[in-house]
């Protein structure tokens, strides 16, 4: 690896670090490097290390634990943060957001959705129907998940994505314990894909009203 060069030099070495965690080279869960073995890699004094490691720390991608090492939490700094602000809110307004994002990526996905989105989408429909024929809530609540995921891919918004899967992730639980197979708002999703199907996007977003409306009276 090439030695960090003037210009600002933490900078220099919090980008170099970032890319070693988003490019996997540093794994989640794992223990990055010694101080001696990262000021020998990159060329630069302990301060300005440990400026880089705190910086890191703050937004969420290292965590440093007394007497074992620094370690990476997450690959992503926008993910770090979302996690973090979403940890602090409750479940209606994370619902609320939940709902414009959704009704955002039908209106989007109804305009880019290409072919093999749709072969996407309609596999998770059917995954959804099936879990439900079956009375395996579990299996119901992943493929539900991966539906409105897959919606949300289909809109062709990398932000978009993000926003959506960190979300969603910080929902879960919550869903598990509110879905219930016997509820409307279990089998809504044909109507949902139909209405993306056909460009639809004021069918596609009554539909997701009624999802989240439904589900907003169990919490």
């Amino acid at each position: 690896m090439d030695k960090v060069e003037r210009k600002t030099l933490v900078e220099q070495v919090y980008s170099q670090m970032e890319k070693k965690i988003h490019d996997n080279e540093w794994q989640i869960g794992s223990k990055i490097p010694n101080e001696t073995e990262l000021m020998k890699q990159f060329g630069i004094s302990r301060n300005t290390l440990r400026e880089a490691v705190r910086a890191l720390v703050h937004v969420g991608l290292l965590t440093t634990k007394q007497g074992e090492g620094t370690f990476v939490t997450h690959s992503d700094e926008l993910n770090a943060i979302l996690q973090r602000r979403l940890s602090k809110s409750t479940l209606a307004d994370i619902l609320d957001v939940r709902h414009a994002l959704d009704k955002e990526a039908a209106v989007l996905a109804c305009a880019r959705y290409t072919d093999e989105d749709m072969l996407e989408m309609e596999k998770w429909m059917h995954a959804c129907r099936a879990a439900v024929a079956d009375g395996e809530l579990d299996s119901f609540v992943d493929a539900d998940i991966s539906l409105h995921i897959s919606v949300v891919k289909a809109a062709h918004n990398s932000l978009l994505l993000t926003l959506y899967t960190n979300i969603v992730e910080q929902m879960k639980i919550s869903i598990e314990k509110t879905v219930s197979l016997a509820d409307d708002y279990t089998i809504g999703h044909q109507q949902l894909i139909q209405a993306i199907k056909v460009r639809d996007q004021e069918a596609a977003m009554q539909e997701i009203d009624h999802y989240i409306h439904t589900f907003k009276k169990r919490i």
